[in-house]
């Protein structure tokens, strides 16, 4: 998101949402060396979330922005959307990659869903934003989501293709994933309400990143959830639980 007198326009997985007049002149990170252009611009804060994509998707926005000549810094790894949003809503950070339905489903405190359309999804944030001062970007064309998935060994054992398809073995199975899972309206408790499923066990690991991958190949959880842009589903020969029930 951006603040109203800056459009910057970036083929990448978020919707930028940004603080409407904050602005941070110095703090931890060095700002990148705009052109003389932007010498009288007040630097903009990128901040991130504390998992690998939202990582790089700070990165690429500020690349973007100081590209346009603005005066950018990057604050990556602010943890979870209950430190990241204070933080924007403080304006210790002027821009946040976002995801569209995970952002809706926090900033709505669960009353208003995402749905399947990109466009009525993306007016209904906006929307929820603008109540709290906040300005959202056009969404990009890329998409990334939660992906609940198992081993190919693991589901050949319960011939698992479908998340339903879970429902007679999740109580032998360990679920892994970040720890804010269980509080997640579209991870554990999601789960529960559209397919019905608890497992025997939950072990809280990181959000999609190597602590996840390697206790789901090492057998140490049987289902995990990683997100749909992750090369190692493919390259690992992972199989992805198909969302029959449309969480």
């Amino acid at each position: 998101m951006l603040g109203p007198h800056s459009v910057v326009r970036a083929a990448i997985i978020a919707i930028a949402v940004a603080c409407a007049a904050c602005t941070v002149p110095g703090g931890r990170g060095p700002p990148a060396s705009p052109p003389a252009s932007g010498a009288n611009r007040p630097v903009i804060t990128v901040g991130s979330f504390n998992f690998p994509e939202s990582v790089l998707l700070a990165h690429l926005y500020a690349d973007a922005l100081a590209g346009r000549g603005y005066p950018v810094r990057v604050l990556p790894d602010l943890g979870t959307r209950e430190l990241v949003d204070p933080a924007l809503m403080a304006g210790l950070i002027q821009l946040v990659p976002e995801y569209t339905g995970s952002a809706l489903e926090f900033v709505s405190l669960g009353h208003i869903r995402a749905t399947a359309s990109v466009a009525a999804t993306a007016r209904s944030l906006a929307r929820a934003m603008a109540k709290r001062g906040l300005v959202t970007g056009r969404p990009a064309a890329g998409q990334d989501g939660n992906a609940i998935v198992v081993t190919a060994a693991t589901a050949a054992r319960y011939q698992l293709h479908t998340i339903s398809d879970l429902a007679p073995v999740a109580r032998r199975l360990v679920f892994g994933g970040p720890p804010e899972c269980p509080e997640r309206a579209y991870c554990m408790p999601g789960l529960r309400l559209a397919y019905g499923l608890r497992f025997r066990e939950f072990v809280p690991l990181d959000a999609g990143g190597p602590l996840t991958r390697q206790a789901l190949a090492g057998g140490d959880i049987s289902v995990a959830l990683l997100f749909t842009s992750d090369p190692s589903i493919r390259a690992r020969h992972l199989v992805v639980l198909a969302d029959d029930r449309g969480l």
